[in-house]
């Protein structure tokens, strides 16, 4: 793996932000409602790509699988996790196995990692609207936003 400074790393999240903000035109038409996420590797600045996901919803105490799905060239699946023709509002979970990823890139990390997994707990309250839950991920650090 190739070792960043602090300013490459700046800039490679960057270029990531930048390129994530363009978002994905093929699964969902601008607007259209549904669930969407990908992963920026930002330690190497690239999609995060062969990543597992789970996405569950939580049904009274406890997080029910939805699907399991990896990430393609791009860091993202191939189907919207949701569509409009399945969209709810509710409280969802994410899990992103980067220290599975990071691994197989070759970084050098600890047993056991430092993060085996990236968990994202959110609320949909418009069933209506498109939600765009993406992660930015070293093996040192993740964070999401809710993109458009």
């Amino acid at each position: 793996m190739t070792v960043l400074n602090r300013r490459g790393l700046l800039g490679a999240g960057s270029a990531m932000l930048a390129f994530a903000a363009l978002g994905d035109k093929k699964a969902l038409a601008a607007g259209s409602p549904g669930l969407t996420t990908h992963v920026l590797d930002t330690a190497n600045g690239k999609p995060g790509e062969g990543i597992k996901i789970e996405f569950s919803v939580l049904e009274g105490d406890t997080y029910k699988l939805l699907a399991t799905v990896t990430t393609n060239a791009d860091g993202r699946n191939a189907q919207p996790l949701l569509t409009p023709e399945n969209m709810k509002a509710g409280k969802y979970q994410l899990v992103f196995y980067i220290g599975e990823y990071f691994t197989k890139m070759g970084a050098q990390l600890p047993n056991p990692p430092f993060l085996e997994k990236a968990v994202i707990q959110f609320g949909m309250a418009d069933a209506t609207a498109h939600y765009h839950v993406p992660i930015l991920a070293t093996p040192w650090s993740y964070t999401t936003y809710r993109g458009s």
